[in-house]
């Protein structure tokens, strides 16, 4: 009877997978993305909020948001409080701006719950069906780049460099913790692509397990002291909205940046995602997509209401699908491991982020297959793609790499008097994209 009603919810056959397949994606897609549990709330912390209560926020906000996705737009997509997105409201919003946290907070909960009409309207779906097919692929690309670039970040294998901006680590010696986190994150890459080649399931989430107690054994990852496997969680921020100077420009040149970002965060993120777990439909669309916008859009109000940044589709899921999701089943999965973080936090704070980078990278090889079907061969289609790849990892930012595919493709289609390709949607974009470069 619970297979009847898994198949019916979630259409497993008919997508290949079962529960097993879908619950260890889900697994992997956290593993790889539960960094933000940290993350989040010792960025947000910076502005005065409670880490506690941050922390409690980004789980349960980015449980509800994966639940919402997994039941009713069946996609192996997983939400959380997005990066980029935390550091504008930290860095910018708050420390540089001068507002309070709590005006920050109301910016994010109007941004989400426009994003509600947005998503009901069907206006997000157009920005979705504005992008060219062969931009369409490079988005999977340039995510692909993107991450790999992360995990070799989070690794210490690639760091800032004075003379060439950014280079190989000179730190390659066991000895030392970053040279051990490099050395160990090589060697779970290895675990990972052997066991690919060898076709055994599960291999991404196998490494990062397998990398993680090499780590412990080793001595690289220490055990804190006073250890205990369940913690009870702090209270959430609710509520905590702040509306003077909600009817200024400056407030509303916050509003929007938020607004922009999460938009095209969001659009390059079930793109690529869909597009590598091969459940886009002959035309180029994503099934359900206006279920997953207005999951993002409640995750996000969501959020703001319990005391979190603005919370997004992750890059992150590719790792859930390369593991085998392909259902809302995996981000259901992953939604249920945020709530139980809740009490286990001191578990999986144990799997270090150099443990999860192997996983990041080789997922970045998975997503490189689509650069095959791009058309080259016309420069008013290969141009734009190669843009789109490479300023998502130069840039470090999806939505930039969306923005300057777009600019270019509008332009070379122009001057080469193709006009006709051009979506007219796309050329609305084009003109937003254009005044973005005059009004700051």
């Amino acid at each position: 009877m619970e297979g009847v009603y898994m198949e019916k919810l979630f259409q497993l056959k008919k997508h290949g997978t079962t529960v097993s397949r879908e619950i260890m994606a889900g697994l992997t897609t956290f593993l790889t993305m539960a960094y933000i549990l940290a993350v989040n709330p010792g960025m947000l912390s910076m502005t005065g909020m409670p880490w506690g209560g941050v922390f409690t926020a980004t789980a349960l906000a980015s449980a509800i948001a994966c639940v919402i996705m997994g039941l009713t737009a069946n996609l192996p997509i997983a939400l959380a409080p997005g990066m980029g997105l935390n550091a504008y409201f930290t860095f910018t919003v708050v420390m540089g701006m001068g507002y309070s946290w709590k005006l920050a907070l109301t910016a994010v909960f109007l941004e989400g719950i426009l994003f509600i009409i947005l998503s009901v309207c069907n206006v997000r779906k157009a920005l979705i069906t504005a992008i060219p097919s062969n931009l369409k692929k490079a988005v999977a690309v340039g995510i692909g780049l993107f991450i790999a670039l992360i995990g070799f970040a989070n690794a210490g294998i690639v760091v800032n460099d004075a003379g060439t901006i950014i280079g190989l680590t000179s730190k390659f010696n066991v000895l030392t913790p970053a040279g051990g986190h490099a050395l160990l994150a090589f060697v779970g890459l290895i675990i990972i692509i052997v066991l690919y080649v060898l076709k055994i399931p599960g291999s991404i989430l196998i490494g990062i397990i397998g990398t993680t107690l090499i780590s412990i054994f080793s001595g690289t990852t220490k055990i804190p002291e006073n250890w205990t496997l369940i913690r009870a969680p702090d209270a959430p921020l609710f509520m905590q909205f702040e509306w003077n100077n909600i009817f200024t420009l400056k407030f509303f040149t916050v509003f929007f940046t938020f607004l922009f970002v999460d938009i095209f965060d969001t659009v390059g993120t079930l793109v690529g995602v869909t597009t590598q777990a091969g459940i886009i439909d002959k035309n180029g669309n994503i099934p359900k997509v206006n279920q997953a916008f207005i999951s993002d859009s409640i995750g996000t109000v969501a959020g703001a209401a319990l005391g979190t940044s603005t919370v997004t589709s992750y890059i992150e899921s590719s790792a859930g699908v390369a593991a085998g999701g392909r259902t809302g089943l995996t981000a259901l999965s992953t939604g249920a491991l945020f709530l139980l973080a809740l009490v286990l936090s001191p578990l999986f704070q144990l799997v270090p982020s150099f443990a999860t980078a192997p996983a990041l990278i080789f997922v970045g090889f998975l997503m490189m297959a689509p650069v095959m079907e791009i058309n080259f061969k016309d420069p008013t289609e290969g141009i734009p793609a190669f843009m789109a790849v490479v300023m998502m990892p130069f840039a470090y930012s999806i939505a930039e790499g969306i923005i300057y595919g777009i600019l270019s493709y509008v332009l070379l289609k122009t001057v080469t008097g193709k006009l006709k390709d051009i979506p007219a949607v796309t050329l609305v974009l084009f003109v937003i994209f254009v005044l973005r470069f005059f009004i700051k």
